[in-house]
């Protein structure tokens, strides 16, 4: 996956000149405005400042193949072409400077300029960092989500996290709504939260330690090593994403066994991050297409995967054998519990973790029963004029 690229420009001086005041007809306002054009003094109207091209390395956290990348890819094209040729995001995949679980760090150092990721790789460092990227299923879905995150005070919390909490030279948007997860691919269906025991399984984020209180043991690595290590029977089971990503990364080559659903990330965002210091050196309209380039491409993200998932999923479906469940509601009703006891623990362990928990229920005690009550269920709707319905078993038949 290659990002567009753009042609550079010569830098352009700004000049800037006033005509007097009063008495300025017409003829010679265009002759002045001419005038201009070809260099000499100006009528009041300052001409573009254009400086050379800026180009910054900008590195996701997801392989070539995957869908992924191709969404970073549609980030970097938006910004190239919207700077007109001033800044050019190079575009690389993980592993192109460093793995993926690395990218953060080589932002904060400089060795890269910024990168395309979810803030869930981060909990290492403060597992605050997963709830801007993974919070819990307080029964909002991703665009609720990113809606706390812009209007509901989720912002100024990511901030307080990233500059006063940790200090760390960054500066990051959230974009890219993404749908609930499923639960993942295994050797069999699962039928019970038993099943999980003991079980070793790879996730990211809160979601690892909800899948401990299953008693299974995690793992968490990168969306390219995921395959390989279910090969190698490293892993009984594992979640990475959605039909495509998951498609693309060969993940039915080793399952064909996939449960939809899931509360362990009900909802989820990407992560746009760049070197604080760097993005600051930049003028202040190029600071806004990063930032303002990040929210056309949330929108556009989701377009392209509702086109692209349900395509892929019957990829799966038709020409590789892949049967797909419905997670069954103990399970469900059992990852509930377990949240309960995940932010329980953390809540009375870290005082901001707690701030940023009750600054999401508030949002969305008020913006889900807004939903709930408001909209009508899909599901009578789709079998009416369908005549289909989803059973536990598979397909919607």
């Amino acid at each position: 996956m290659s990002d567009d690229t753009v042609g550079s420009d010569k830098t352009v001086g700004k000049e800037t000149g006033s005509g007097k005041s009063g008495g300025l007809s017409r003829r010679k306002f265009l002759a002045a405005s001419a005038a201009a054009v070809g260099g000499a003094a100006t009528v009041g109207f300052p001409s573009i400042s254009r400086a050379q091209t800026t180009t910054l390395n900008f590195q996701s956290t997801w392989p070539s193949r995957d869908i992924f990348h191709e969404f970073a890819s549609d980030y970097v094209r938006m910004v190239n072409e919207m700077s007109g040729g001033r800044l050019r995001l190079n575009l690389l995949p993980a592993g192109a400077v460093v793995g993926a679980l690395q990218m953060q760090d080589a932002v904060i150092a400089g060795a890269l300029d910024g990168g395309h990721g979810v803030s869930a790789y981060w909990y290492g460092k403060h597992k605050a960092f997963s709830l801007f990227g993974t919070p819990p299923p307080f029964g909002w879905d991703a665009h609720q989500f990113l809606a706390w995150q812009k209007y509901g005070g989720g912002q100024e919390l990511y901030n307080e996290l990233l500059h006063d909490i940790l200090d760390l030279q960054l500066v990051g948007f959230l974009t890219g709504p993404m749908p609930t997860q499923a639960l993942g691919w295994f050797k069999e269906p699962m039928r019970s939260p038993d099943q999980l025991r003991g079980m070793n399984y790879r996730t990211v984020g809160l979601a690892a330690d909800l899948m401990r209180e299953f008693g299974a043991s995690v793992t968490i690595m990168g969306g390219g090593d995921i395959v390989p290590a279910m090969d190698r029977g490293l892993l009984d089971g594992a979640e990475f994403n959605n039909p495509s990503s998951d498609r693309l990364l060969g993940f039915p080559d080793v399952s064909k066994t996939w449960m939809l659903r899931s509360y362990h990330q009900d909802c989820e965002s990407f992560e746009i991050i760049f070197n604080r210091r760097k993005f600051n050196d930049l003028p202040e309209e190029l600071q806004a297409i990063l930032k303002y380039a990040s929210e056309a491409a949330s929108s556009d993200m989701y377009w392209k995967a509702m086109q692209r998932y349900p395509a892929d999923l019957e990829k799966m479906r038709k020409e590789q054998g892949v049967q797909t469940y419905i997670t069954p509601d103990s399970i469900l009703e059992a990852q509930l519990q377990a949240w309960d006891v995940v932010i329980e623990r953390e809540s009375g362990a870290n005082p901001f973790f707690k701030k940023v928990i009750e600054s999401q229920r508030a949002f969305c005690e008020k913006t889900v029963a807004f939903h709930l009550e408001g909209n009508t269920p899909k599901e009578p709707a789709y079998e009416h004029f369908f005549g289909r319905k989803v059973t536990a078993d598979s397909t919607i038949l």
